[in-house]
């Protein structure tokens, strides 16, 4: 739980320090897109330090292209 409150903290000390510059320059759109990736920067760390199994892009990857791929072998043998 530590973890997780020194998550919090330092995602707040981010946004003290980026929010008010993009405020002051009426940059809605840069603050919405901000908002969206720290939040999911903030949920993968919070659930890599509950040490909830998260998975891997990279298998999502290869369960798409395996077929291309024996496919593509099959041909050159």
């Amino acid at each position: 739980m530590v973890a997780v409150a020194g998550i919090l903290v330092i995602a707040g000390v981010i946004i003290a320090i980026d929010v008010p510059s993009l405020l002051r320059k009426k940059e809605k759109k840069e603050l919405w897109v901000f908002f969206i990736l720290l939040l999911i920067g903030i949920s993968l760390s919070i659930a890599q330090a509950l040490h909830i199994e998260i998975p891997n892009p990279v298998d999502w990857i290869t369960v798409i292209y395996q077929p291309l791929s024996d496919l593509i072998e099959t041909l050159l043998k």
